[in-house]
């Protein structure tokens, strides 16, 4: 039956099959040795690992402490900036024994971003959603807590021909042109572009556009607070979240929407209780990523349908219920050739960016794999995920002086 939980291994037709379980704790998974799909021209060099354990834990610092004393986390993909440059100086590091490798990637790079939740009235107005954008000093946060690695996200299909730039022509022109009406007037006159931290004056520059706007859409400070001009309702909300990471993103734009009197705040939850919450839309804002392929389709309306607004697990976290989208994301997924593709998404792009639906963040170009050294590793990795653990294989002379010198499973 299964819509009932067991613990009765499924039937698979994959490379491994499950050997074992220790349910909360535990998977291992067992080589089959007589897989239909070996030799194969995708799968020859892949797949190496006679066994894979899979260690669940519940704390990132207990993670973090079982990879260091080794025998039980082998690979650790990191993505915190401040313990990749500060916290990789354990004594196996120094000895050589644990790797830091940095792995290049060409492909599209996740929004990820404050999602606004638009089924809230307080987020529905775009001006709202325009003024909540100018108080990201994203070039402040890269060179105080992300050492300078991370880029700023500019558009829903960064680093692909997919993202839209300068101003629609051509295609992409004809394809927005029925919808004028329908659309802010900056998606035809203006190139979209996020704030730039990058002179003392700008956070009052900035802050101040960010005042005005919230002027045009009612919204004026009073007392220090940023109030209803007719009500008097103050404008607050609350991001959710679940880690220390949603703690750092969070706190340095808190505190600059609380110079304009915006308040804002930061509540930290459980990952269950969050994953529950996020799945019914249950938040005012939240921290997401929404990736992307070359190959945009059928999955752009569970990102911003309409009909994915009101269904719950969706992935249209903002909430968004436009028309114009709508028929976008059909003309996407119902394009004639890759040119047309290439213009309806950049249409998509280009309208998503001028309605402000979330506060984009950042992205890095690379990934960070930390790992004991036991494995050889071909050279050549794919750029499109910018490594494949499946290729690797374990290195008996490594591993034999690893286990000698550690006394551990490594």
């Amino acid at each position: 039956d299964i819509t009932r939980p067991t613990q009765e291994p499924p039937l698979g037709s994959a490379a491994y099959k499950i050997a074992s379980f220790k349910p909360g704790t535990e998977i291992v998974w067992q080589r089959v040795p007589d897989y239909w799909a070996a030799k194969l021209p995708v799968k020859i060099g892949r797949e190496n690992f006679d066994r894979q354990r899979f260690s669940y834990f519940l704390d990132d610092n207990a993670a973090w402490q079982a990879f260091t004393k080794g025998g039980l986390h082998d690979i650790r993909p990191e993505n915190s900036s401040r313990r990749w440059n500060t916290a990789y100086n354990f004594p196996a590091v120094q000895a050589g024994d644990v790797i830091k490798q940095e792995f290049k990637t060409a492909s599209p790079e996740p929004m990820q971003a404050f999602m606004l939740n638009t089924r809230r009235p307080l987020f529905g107005d775009r001006l709202v959603r325009a003024a909540l954008t100018y108080p990201l000093d994203f070039e402040t946060m890269n060179r105080t807590l992300f050492f300078g690695s991370n880029t700023r996200t500019s558009s829903y299909f960064q680093g692909t021909e997919l993202a839209s730039s300068g101003l629609p022509q051509g295609k992409e022109l004809e394809i927005l042109e029925p919808y004028r009406d329908k659309l802010p007037p900056e998606v035809f006159t203006q190139e979209f572009k996020l704030p730039v931290y990058d002179s003392p004056q700008a956070e009052r520059k900035y802050l101040k556009t960010a005042v005005d706007l919230f002027a045009k859409a009612g919204w004026v400070i009073k007392g220090g607070k940023m109030v209803n001009a007719k009500t008097g309702e103050p404008f607050k909300f609350e991001i959710l979240g679940w880690n220390d990471t949603d703690q750092v993103l969070s706190s340095p734009y808190i505190a600059n929407l609380r110079k304009i009197g915006v308040d804002a705040t930061l509540r930290l939850i459980d990952q269950t209780q969050y994953i529950n919450r996020i799945n019914n839309f249950d938040f005012d804002v939240t921290i997401s990523q929404l990736g992307q392929s070359d190959s945009p389709g059928n999955e752009q309306r569970d990102f911003w349908s309409s009909k994915a607004a009101d269904t719950p697990g969706s992935r249209n976290y903002a909430g968004i219920k436009n028309p114009v989208i709508d028929a976008l994301v059909d003309r996407v997924i119902f394009a004639t050739d890759r040119d047309d593709l290439v213009a309806a998404t950049h249409a998509l792009d280009r309208v998503l960016l001028w309605n402000y639906y979330v506060v984009p963040q950042h992205h890095r170009s690379v990934v960070w794999i930390a790992y004991w050294n036991k494995f050889g590793i071909p050279e050549k990795q794919p750029t499109y995920s910018g490594v494949d653990q499946n290729s690797w294989w374990i290195d008996p002379d490594k591993e034999k002086a690893l286990a000698a010198k550690y006394k551990s499973g490594n």
